[in-house]
């Protein structure tokens, strides 16, 4: 009898052991388990903290760029006088091509007015010279006149015209004339050539 006793009681203490060992072997389980939820947890946390930080805007002071007030109005001034200053550049470069053009033209012009100047004096020139041509030739016409004949011609001229015809002729053509001459018409005459050779210089 007390063998069989002995064999219950060992087969009991095995039962209690096994049992125990079965409750700590779940126990360790679920600990593993709570264990790796607490890590699982962890790391998603970390993840979606470190995705929020990067989808998350980089703060003005992160990317180290000036937003202040008084920052961003001087760059709007600095833009503004820029695009006036390029405004007005290009209104001086337009003026000094239009004051370019107008230089050009006016030395055109005045090459122009040289030119016509210069064909006006040689027009001028010989019509000096034809009419001096002709003028030599009455003064030759008269002299070679009779004093009487030429006399009523002279009497029908201005004074000074007739003065100026006399002071070209010969000295004793012209005092031939002159005698025939009227008195009065004869001195107007004298007094105009008188003045004008008043003027002739002596020396």
């Amino acid at each position: 009898m007390s063998g069989k006793a002995s064999a219950r009681k060992s087969r009991s203490a095995r039962r209690r052991w096994l049992g125990r060992g079965v409750l700590w072997m779940i126990a360790g389980l679920f600990f593993l388990s709570g264990t790796l939820r607490v890590v699982e947890t962890g790391g998603l946390a970390s993840a979606t903290e470190t995705t929020n930080t990067e989808a998350r805007p980089t703060s003005p002071e992160t990317l180290d760029c000036p937003s202040e007030p008084g920052l961003m109005t001087l760059l709007a001034d600095l833009t503004a006088r820029e695009a006036k200053l390029v405004e007005q550049e290009g209104l001086l470069r337009d003026r000094g091509n239009a004051i370019s053009l107008a230089e050009v033209r006016l030395e055109s012009r005045l090459q122009d007015l040289i030119a016509a100047e210069q064909a006006l004096a040689k027009t001028v020139a010989i019509a000096d010279g034809a009419a001096e041509e002709d003028v030599t030739r009455l003064v030759a016409l008269y002299e070679n006149m009779k004093p009487k004949q030429a006399a009523p011609l002279f009497e029908e001229m201005a004074p000074d015209f007739a003065a100026g015809f006399l002071g070209r002729m010969r000295p004793d053509a012209a005092a031939a004339v002159m005698e025939s001459l009227d008195p009065q018409k004869a001195y107007a005459i004298s007094v105009l050539m008188a003045g004008r050779n008043a003027g002739t210089p002596r020396d």
